[in-house]
């Protein structure tokens, strides 16, 4: 059987792109909190270079905002399309609204590389939007991440199913619960919840901010969280920096629960032997928010074929099972697993780990992205002095 012509081209197109690739050098800009990711990228670094003859050098950042600070300096000052400093960036969110909006991405790309055909963008639509902006191809999915929280079954045997159980749970045990402070991701998150769960018209979210839906939206929101900041640890009054310290409390036995945005965190901890075996994870019954995470090729990325041939690499069936493997990182494959060929879907087979999420809750979908800025500041107006 004659492929299409359009599906030769297409073959044909990207042969060229993997021409053009080898030799190159990607330097991708990528979060560097966590060892297990920054070795998982040492290992797609040496099967890139093996398979590809590109060089993945990983430029370990703690914050993509100040990546696409620096790209945006670099359009100010007039870099041409290949002379900026960043080939790849991982990115989603109000990140990747800014730099949409302002210009600074390259081509559409991802539905021309030859693994985007496994992605899952029926059944995990965030795929294709991020943060209610549409991705027309501008970054390529990486990964899926949804707020979980996870405890010792020992210490709380009833998780709370929703913010208002969470409220009479911080009531019934002061000074045991916190969330990370805004503008910490997980601590926006935690607060992006709560809005969810409390605004009036939970369509106006998807909309970009304005004055007026932010102060009738959140309005319930700050009266939620006056309740209950009262109950929290240090009564409110102060908040931990970043997720990793609020789970080092409740190992410690501080804190009776923790927060993730990776549903397999907890499993992952266990395994590294940092959580006691009895710890479970769980969403909140109605759902909780969920999103994808993706990787985005800047305007003046020296490299822009190689930074595609990465992009695909990364969504590889071979990358994506080992990516979502908990003893290496346990980040949620972006792919349908049922429409793989089954030698790829038999990578994906494993056991439940203790720890793992045993039943997800339904995603929620990210507010628009403007809002999140609005949010971290009105909240640190009001409880980050």
């Amino acid at each position: 059987m004659v492929a299409p012509a359009w599906a030769q081209t297409q073959k044909a197109d990207w042969a060229d792109t993997e021409r053009a690739a080898r030799g190159q050098t990607v330097y991708f800009n990528a979060w560097a909190g966590s060892e297990r990711i920054n070795a998982y990228l040492q290992w797609a670094a040496a099967e890139l270079q093996r398979d590809f003859g590109v060089k993945l050098q990983h430029v370990k950042i703690s914050d993509a905002a100040d990546v696409v600070k620096r790209i945006r300096a670099e359009k100010q000052a007039g870099r041409k399309d290949t002379e900026g400093t960043v080939d790849l960036v991982w990115i989603n969110g109000e990140n990747f609204a800014a730099m949409k909006r302002d210009g600074l991405l390259s081509a559409p790309f991802a539905q021309a590389l030859p693994n985007f055909q496994w992605v899952d963008t029926v059944g995990k639509p965030t795929t294709l939007v991020d943060f209610s902006v549409p991705t027309d191809g501008l970054e390529s999915p990486w990964g899926m991440a949804q707020l979980t929280f996870f405890a010792d079954a020992q210490r709380l045997p009833k998780p709370p199913q929703n913010m208002a159980e969470l409220l009479a749970l911080a009531r019934s045990q002061p000074g045991r619960i916190t969330y990370p402070r805004p503008p910490n991701f997980h601590g926006t998150t935690f607060v992006k919840q709560a809005l969810i769960e409390h605004a009036q018209d939970v369509k106006a979210l998807v909309q970009p901010v304005t004055p007026a839906a932010l102060a009738a939206q959140a309005a319930p929101l700050w009266r939620f969280l006056d309740a209950l900041h009262p109950h929290l640890w240090r009564g409110g009054k102060q908040f931990p920096q970043n997720s990793a310290a609020v789970r080092q409390m409740m190992a410690d036995g501080e804190l009776v629960m923790a927060l993730t945005f990776n549903p397999n965190e907890a499993a992952n901890e266990i395994a590294a032997k940092r959580l006691p075996v009895t710890v479970q994870s769980w969403q909140f019954a109605k759902g909780t928010i969920g999103n994808t995470h993706f990787v985005a090729i800047p305007y003046n990325a020296p490299s822009k074929a190689g930074a595609q041939v990465v992009a695909n690499f990364l969504l590889s069936p071979a990358a994506q099972a080992r990516k979502a493997d908990i003893d290496v990182w346990g980040d949620p494959t972006v792919l349908d697993v049922t429409r793989l060929p089954a030698a790829e879907r038999a990578r994906f087979a494993s056991t439940v780990r203790p720890g793992q999420l045993t039943q997800s809750a339904p995603a929620l979908p990210e507010p628009h992205a403007s809002w999140v800025d609005a949010l971290e500041k009105e909240w640190t107006r009001r409880y980050g002095v």
